[in-house]
């Protein structure tokens, strides 16, 4: 039987322009350790990757349960501000997961507008409640990254992120 292929977007306005958050979070490693922050460690790139590299793998745990997540940059525009990555093997008891983030630009103003779509699969002998526990975690990701830039490089008035799932 073939699991149902999850879709979820996320999206915020972020306290930076474009050209400034692209800079970040164009390695993925550090959108990693912004948007996980104090629930990984060991992020890190794989042999004979980089940041400049694509396809570029890298890997890291996440804690405190210790799970290895290995996964690949295959994709980056940097005219679009876009980044494609994907995970290699199961993360947890999600499979097939891909995911896309791009950095726009917001007229008139010194943000930027980040959005984050993912898709995936729940393997068929997941725990019967492990989306209701997954699907805040992804929430929680935008929001460290959109807190990481009005701390960081802002502080302006909070705009609220937007989310959506579909099965």
């Amino acid at each position: 039987m073939i699991a149902p292929r999850y879709h979820v977007y996320h999206s915020a306005v972020l306290d930076a322009d474009a050209d400034t958050a692209w800079a970040v979070v164009r390695d993925v490693l550090q959108i990693v350790e912004i948007g996980l922050s104090g629930a990984v460690e060991n992020v890190r790139w794989k042999k004979g990757s980089s940041v400049e590299e694509v396809p570029a793998r890298y890997r890291f745990t996440l804690s405190p349960a210790g799970d290895v997540v290995n996964e690949e940059v295959v994709a980056r525009s940097e005219r679009d501000r876009s980044l494609t990555y994907r995970s290699i093997g199961q993360v947890l008891s999600i499979v097939d997961y891909v995911a896309t983030y791009r950095v726009l630009p917001v007229t008139n103003d010194s943000r930027s507008f980040i959005e984050w779509s993912r898709e995936f699969r729940v393997v068929e002998d997941a725990a019967p409640d492990f989306l209701e526990g997954f699907l805040p975690l992804l929430e929680q990701e935008i929001a460290a990254v959109k807190a990481y830039f009005a701390a960081k490089l802002g502080g302006g008035a909070a705009q609220p992120t937007r989310s959506t799932a579909q099965g």
